[in-house]
């Protein structure tokens, strides 16, 4: 018999605006962000900032949302891109994401942009924003 994955601890009261308390009356799919404690974090951050090509961003985009529901969007900004800040990353509102959680990923993934400019290029690519380079 297998033991039931560890839950993130909660925050301390008043230190973050999650809205944990809310997914107690929510169907369990929606408690499944829940499952992202401290351990797996780190991992995710990691595997965020060590982006290899475009495709691993579209995967990792895709695995957030199937196995936390977390919505990423990624998209150049509406003015010109010339730093990495400049390419709009967000998290759509859940209960139960943290503050700090939804701090880390687009900074992780923005350290990874910067560590491989090439899956910035495509990406802005894909957006058409090169085309008359």
């Amino acid at each position: 018999m297998t033991s039931p994955a560890p839950l993130r601890q909660p925050c301390p009261p008043g230190a973050c605006n999650c809205g944990r308390e809310q997914l107690a009356t929510h169907a369990q799919a929606a408690q499944r962000i829940l499952l992202l404690n401290r351990q797996q974090e780190k991992r995710l951050l990691e595997r965020l900032e060590n982006l290899q090509s475009l495709e691993d961003l579209y995967r990792l985009q895709q695995r957030l949302y199937d196995n936390l529901g977390i919505r990423l969007h990624i998209a150049p900004g509406h003015h010109e891109v010339r730093t990495m800040r400049g390419i709009v990353i967000e998290l759509d509102d859940q209960p139960g994401l943290c503050r700090k959680t939804r701090q880390a990923i687009p900074a992780a993934i923005r350290r990874g942009l910067e560590r491989n400019p090439q899956v910035a290029f495509r990406l802005l690519d894909t957006h058409d924003l090169l085309r008359d380079a």
